[in-house]
């Protein structure tokens, strides 16, 4: 459940009323650290509702909810604002029995925190496409990944978490998701080679079919509309909404 029509609310807006019975979730369309929590909260099946914020014209009531004015934050019926993905996605998956995420066994949950904590290579890669696509090279962006291509095999299950999508898979989402960018932007160079990740590729097929994910993925061409509107100094964080 959306704010309106999904629009981004903006200087100068009134923070909506919370809703009975669900949390809010404080949003961006196109943010990857926001759609971290979009996807426990649609694995879990949380009751929820988004107000999505425009983050180059912030609401002054935004910088209540977390500090820096950033997405994403969650509310809860009492009031308390929790804030930043990987914590907000810890807290939703321990306060909720709905379909547990994390591994249940201490040690192996720790690994997998480790992982999500590699991946961040991965992430540093991907934002110099804000910078310098031409100063990205193709051979350390796959590098990056080849410890993923290593573990699926290590693991030898379809997704990080087993037999289901769960913490690791959601966590790393959102960038694979736009990792088709690259392709877009800057050409087969970055076009993944099959013979290289047979099982990221796999995953990434499986991943797609998620529902959760289903729920709140963009095509790689709205998200370069979206980056093209952001680096010519007007972002339309609107631009999917009718």
């Amino acid at each position: 459940m959306t704010n309106g029509q999904g629009h981004h609310l903006s200087t100068g807006s009134v923070s909506p009323p919370l809703v009975n019975g669900k949390l809010r979730l404080y949003s961006m369309r196109f943010c990857p650290y926001a759609q971290r929590v979009h996807l426990v909260l649609d694995a879990k099946k949380i009751p929820y509702d988004v107000v999505y914020v425009n983050l180059s014209t912030k609401p002054e009531w935004l910088f209540n909810k977390h500090p820096l004015g950033k997405v994403p934050a969650i509310e809860l019926e009492d009031g308390t604002v929790l804030y930043e993905s990987l914590i907000l996605a810890e807290y939703l998956d321990s306060s909720s029995t709905t379909r547990p995420l994390a591994s249940s066994d201490p040690l192996q949950r720790a690994k997998d925190k480790l992982l999500i904590d590699r991946f961040s290579q991965f992430i540093v890669l991907f934002y110099k496409i804000y910078s310098d696509i031409d100063a990205l090279v193709s051979e350390d962006v796959m590098k990056s990944l080849d410890e993923f291509e290593a573990e699926l095999s290590k693991r030898e299950t379809p997704y990080f978490s087993g037999t289901r999508p769960g913490m690791v898979d959601y966590m790393i989402w959102p960038w694979c998701e736009r990792a088709d960018m690259l392709v877009i932007v800057a050409g087969d160079r970055f076009v993944m080679p099959p013979q290289r990740f047979p099982k990221l590729l796999q995953w990434k097929k499986f991943m797609k079919e998620d529902e959760a994910v289903k729920a709140s993925s963009l095509d790689a061409s709205d998200h370069v509309k979206f980056l093209k509107s952001r680096e010519s100094g007007t972002p339309d964080y609107d631009m999917l909404v009718s």
